[in-house]
């Protein structure tokens, strides 16, 4: 397409910035991260997990993409590893709950992201990814990238459900990315569709076509104003360093581009916000761009957004009436000082168990696709978290639900995602980013927009004026 060099001629230009890339991420995690603030921060995290290795929504169901987003947390700081291991057990019994359909469907179908991700999981942790549980979870990605008779969309991580449906985005096809790539070769044409998600400024589109669309029809720069997302572009130039390391063509060229423009567009302060309706300056989207700073070796960019995040933590010195969450991250100011100010408002407590995993990434500073391989803290305390993980408060949510960390920008009112719903924004058929389809989506979505609707309600009354985004 004009404007832009395809994934493969970018190829052209990968020997040159390989080095530059595995110049910059062996000068990650700066001396300057802040490990302590991170570890403290996992910590609080794991004290969310039940005693049967998960987090519950507050519907009675589990949250399996915000438990891998703790596994994640734990993994990339190195504490409560009894925790990790219990999450990591509890995934290989019951993910195939939030890969498939099968609980209450035609077996056999599959949601791309959530694959995607439990495949990530499976690499960072003790695990054998090729008999994780029942499951090849490495097969199970590979067969949803889609051949060269799919045309444009050759090399996507898709869906395969029988009402021909598929809203997998950029986040997705990172985390199948470093799944592949942690668990043996990635394809080259998964690569490809990711490059093609990048536009010629070097900023990550979130969803392959414009908004409302559903059919993908050529490269970012062939999209009219295509909106470039801050946490997508986080998310793709991780994915494309670990390609690279695999030998993949063009990744090391566009993961150094895309990291050049997260520099570009970051704030005064240090922070990022997302796109659309989540462009305020928040954790979540501070955390990952933060983390993909300092993995392509931007490294004073990336302590500056350290100190931003850092600066929004509940700490012993400074917790007020919030003295029980010592570690966890506010997604906003906003909720910083209403925390300080009352405790952690329990119809909120979702939304902090979302912003601190990911917000801590910037903290750690160990780039996605090297968590796991190492332990950061070797020798390191494996106590119990101070909350007891069988006493977890209600996870009722009334408030924006940050990102999915490893699954895209925060959102803002109940309606289409796996935590909280959005109004439309810039992604297809209205969605903003899910790492997979939560069955929810499928088998009750009227009831929870009814309970939903209670919530905010509820919530509204206790709490004037309370903030939701």
């Amino acid at each position: 397409m004009p404007g832009r060099p395809s994934g493969r001629t970018l190829a052209i230009l990968g020997a040159g910035a390989s080095v530059l890339v595995a110049a910059a991420v062996a000068m990650s995690p700066s001396a300057l991260a802040d490990t302590a603030a991170a570890r403290d921060a996992a910590t609080w995290q794991a004290g969310e997990i039940t005693a049967e290795g998960h987090i519950p929504t507050g519907w009675g169901t589990t949250d399996w993409g915000l438990t891998i987003d703790t596994l994640i947390a734990l993994k990339a700081t190195g504490v409560e590893k009894a925790t990790a291991d219990k999450i990591t057990a509890a995934l290989e019994e019951r993910a195939w709950e939030y890969f498939s359909l099968d609980l209450w469907d035609t077996k056999g179908q599959r949601i791309a992201g959530a694959a995607a991700k439990v495949l990530y999981a499976a690499t960072i942790s003790d695990a054998d990814p090729e008999a994780f549980g029942d499951y090849d979870m490495r097969q199970e990605v590979l067969d949803l990238v889609a051949g060269a008779d799919k045309g444009p969309e050759e090399g996507r991580v898709k869906n395969k459900v029988t009402d021909g449906s598929d809203s997998s985005n950029t986040f997705d096809q990172s985390l199948a990315i470093l799944g592949l790539a942690g668990s043996g070769d990635v394809p080259q044409s998964a690569v490809d569709f990711l490059i093609d998600q990048q536009c010629s400024e070097g900023g990550f589109r979130l969803y392959p076509y414009a908004f409302g669309g559903t059919t993908v029809n050529g490269d970012c720069d062939a999209q009219e104003n295509p909106v470039l997302d801050p946490d997508s572009t986080g998310m793709a130039v991780q994915a494309l360093l670990a390609a690279a390391g695999d030998g993949a063509e063009g990744a090391a060229a566009a993961a150094k581009k895309g990291g050049d423009w997260l520099k570009e567009i970051q704030r005064a302060d240090g922070e990022f916000g997302g796109s659309g309706p989540t462009e305020a300056s928040n954790a979540n989207s501070t955390g990952l761009a933060g983390q993909a700073l300092a993995a392509t070796g931007h490294q004073a960019e990336a302590d500056r957004a350290a100190a931003w995040v850092a600066a929004r933590q509940i700490t012993a010195a400074d917790a007020g009436a919030a003295s029980e969450d010592v570690g966890t991250i506010a997604y906003n100011d906003e909720l910083l000082a209403d925390a300080k100010a009352n405790g952690l408002d329990p119809l909120q407590r979702d939304t902090w168990r979302r912003a601190t995993p990911q917000a801590l990434l910037v903290l750690a500073q160990v780039p996605l696709g090297e968590i796991g391989k190492t332990d950061p803290n070797p020798g390191g305390s494996d106590s119990p978290s101070p909350t007891d993980p069988t006493s977890s408060s209600p996870t009722a949510t009334a408030t924006p639900t940050p990102t999915d960390p490893a699954s895209s920008a925060p959102v803002t009112t109940p309606a289409t995602t796996t935590t909280v719903g959005v109004p439309p924004g810039p992604g297809g058929n209205g969605k903003l980013p899910l790492t997979g389809s939560s069955l929810l989506m499928f088998g009750g979505a009227a009831l929870i927009l009814l309970a939903g609707g209670a919530v905010l309600f509820l919530a509204a009354r206790k709490r004037k004026g309370a903030q939701t985004s």
